[in-house]
Formats: C-alpha cells, structure tokens, sequence
C-alpha cells in the first residue's frame, strides 16, 4: 500500500475495500493508512470497522470499574498551556493536603464499593520525596481492598530530581508501598511540533516512554492516553499511538488506551486567572472529531487490549457512541449512590451512580461487566432486555 495513500481520496471505493481487507485479516495498518482514515467523511463506514475489532476482541461487553481521583497536591512548578488545575506555591486556592487528611477522605468513599483510587499530583517544588511513598503506605493500610493507580511518568520523573534516586529504584518503593498502576497522564501529544507550545516540564517521550518501559519490566501494566483536539493534528494523533504500538510490541505492559479530549475551562476562572491559555485559540473537538478519534485509535493500536471512553470529558451520550465507535470501557467518578451534578455546560454529571452506569451501557446495546485494575472481572451484569422492542442493539457484525 505503501506512501501513495495520502494522495489517494478516501471516499476511493477501491482503497475503502483495501482498508477493509488489511482490518479484517489482521494486517497492520500504516502511518499512510491512520492519516487517510482520518481525512473520511464516513464515520458509519470507519465506526463500523473499528466496531469490527472491538467486538473481535472485547465481544459485546462494555468494562467499567468503581474508582475515585484523588488529588493530593494542586501546587506545581509547571504551568503547562492546557492546564487549568495547576496553583503557584501562595495561590489563595493552592493546597496540599497532610498524609493523613488524604487518608480521611479516601476513608470516607470507601462505603462506595471502591475498587480503584486515581491519584495525581502537581509537581510540588518543596515536598519531600518521602511524603509519596508514605502515602501510598497509609492509603494502602487504610484501604486494603483498593487498588492504587498513582502518579504518571511526570511525577515519577520529578521524583528522581527531587530524590536523586533512579526511576527503577523510585518504582521498586512505591510498588512496595502498594502501588498497582502507574496512571497514563503526561504524554499529551509526543511530537515536538505540538509538544513544545502545550507543555511546560522536561517529560518528552524519552522519559515517558523510559518510565512505562521500565514499569512493565516490573510487572506492572499502565494505560496510555492521548489529549487531542487542541492545535494537533490528524498527523500528530497518528504519530502518537504509533509510538506507543512499537512500544507496546517491545513491553506488552500498555491495558488500555485512552483519548482524553481537550477542555476549555469554563467553571475555573474563580480568581479571573486563565490558566488554560489554549482556549483562546482552539475550538474544542465535535463529537464526530470524537468518535473518529476513537475509532481511528482502535483501527491503528492492534496490540492494545482495550480502549477506553472518559466519559467525564466527553459527555454521555458521545461516551454512548464511542462505545460503537471501537471503545469498550467506560470509565469517571461511579458510585453507589445517586448524585446529579452539572459540572459543565454540556449536563455532563461529574459523578454517576453505579445504576445510572449499568443503564448507560445497556441503553448503548453492551453487556456491563465490573472489572479491577488489573481488567479482571468482579462481576458481570445482564445486558440489555431482549423482549423490549425499543431496546438498541450493538452494531451487526
């Protein structure tokens, strides 16, 4: 196929049925094929194909799982251009949070079913390498049926500089302190072309990828996420996920891939501040840019297991569609209990209750099926009712 895809026009019915053909028979897509599926104004036609894979792979059940993001720090050195969570040391809204306080409030989600807590942090200047494994230690002993999903490889980077330590050697504390996961945060978008207007620390690919590297030579599997939408490009997306395909061929340690979508901040400018100084200049992605991304991603990465659907920063009904566009995991804040919350302007709930969850996924025509963080499976729920004449059906494949 080869280099002449980029001149070739994807509503070409013959390079159409040539993507069709490499899918189907498990042949590796290419760089050239990742742009032109991007440049099709046909998503039926490409959510089709993406649904292919994920019901070869994933049949029709959607995962999920009961975690809780657990923020311990805001205060951070970087101030990267679409971050709006990030406060200087003396901000009046900058916190950190006392080891204990931060068992506290994990103590009191526990009533929730928890199975996972999400921890990231700011690159705090003056806190103490100390203070991370400790906390991991006293979360761990407080909650010791929770799975720890702690730091991406940017905290773990800052630690080395802050501890003098190695990477291996930082790893090897924290999993002895609890820790099951690395999160996925940091990549953003690897080429320096993008990368270098967006972010604002020294994590590129090399450390990012040096870190997870080294995180699956312990046995830990972490997942990978992709922020699009902003200035990139369909070029940039590709080149991402083809950097974390290799990387995946060499460790097998990637479970999921996740693309986050980029948010402008509409109910964070409480102190007139615009921390998220790409607003400005991007339009935020359409839900079909969305699930073009999702299905384009699933297309591309063959050796990832699952993919998967924020649903936070999507909203629901584009999560719905993701799920028939290549996603097979929904994931945000779910708990036991029912709360409704609009966190932006689009509706979106910032937590959902485990029913309202199991309902999403049945309305969208999936089976939901409760897993951990290691994707192994706690408990399966029915699917969607047969004999309700209105009830959707996935995609035929």
């Amino acid at each position: 196929m080869g280099g002449g895809l980029m001149t070739a026009s994807v509503q070409d019915v013959g390079l159409k049925r040539e993507l069709e053909e490499k899918v189907r028979s498990g042949e590796r897509l290419t760089r050239e094929d990742g742009i032109a599926l991007y440049e099709t104004d046909d998503l039926a036609w490409l959510g089709g194909l993406a649904h292919e894979v994920r019901t070869r792979k994933n049949g029709d059940v959607v995962h999920f799982n009961v975690n809780r993001h657990l923020n311990m720090t805001n205060v951070c050195t970087a101030s990267c251009a679409y971050c709006s969570f990030q406060r200087k040391p003396g901000e009046k809204d900058a916190y950190t949070m006392r080891i204990e306080e931060a068992v506290r409030l994990a103590k009191a989600m526990e009533g929730e079913s928890l199975t996972e807590l999400h921890i990231v942090n700011g690159l705090h200047p003056t806190l103490p390498w100390r203070y991370y494994p400790r906390s991991l230690s006293a979360l761990k002993e407080a909650l010791p049926e929770v799975s720890l999903k702690a730091f991406t490889a940017t905290e773990i980077h800052h630690f080395e500089t802050i501890s003098g330590l190695s990477a291996s050697d930082i790893l090897d504390e924290l999993i002895d302190a609890g820790l099951e996961s690395l999160t996925g945060g940091g990549a953003e978008i690897f080429d320096w072309e993008v990368r270098q207007h967006i972010v604002d620390h020294n994590t590129h690919w090399e450390d990012w990828s040096r870190i997870h590297r080294l995180a699956h030579a312990k046995g830990l599997k972490t997942p990978a996420t992709m922020l699009y939408g902003h200035i990139e490009e369909p070029r940039h997306r590709v080149d991402h996920v083809l950097r974390l395909r290799e990387l995946q061929d060499e460790t097998g340690g990637f479970q999921v891939f996740i693309p986050l979508r980029y948010q402008h901040d509409f109910v964070d400018m409480k102190d007139g501040k615009v921390r998220n100084r790409l607003q400005a200049r991007t339009t935020m992605a359409t839900g079909a840019e969305a699930l073009k991304t999702f299905a384009v991603s699933r297309l591309l990465f063959d050796n990832v297991p699952h993919v998967k659907v924020f649903w936070v920063m999507h909203g629901v009904q584009t999560a719905q569609l993701a799920l028939q566009h290549g996603a097979d995991d929904m994931d945000g804040s779910v708990v036991e209990y029912k709360i409704t919350h609009d966190a932006d302007n689009y509706g979106t709930p910032n937590k959902l209750s485990r029913e309202d969850l199991l309902d999403l996924i049945r309305d969208a025509g999936f089976r939901p099926v409760e897993r951990n963080t290691r994707y192994e499976i706690i408990r399966e729920y029915p699917g969607p009712d047969p004999d309700r004449r209105e009830s959707p059906q996935p995609m035929r494949v």
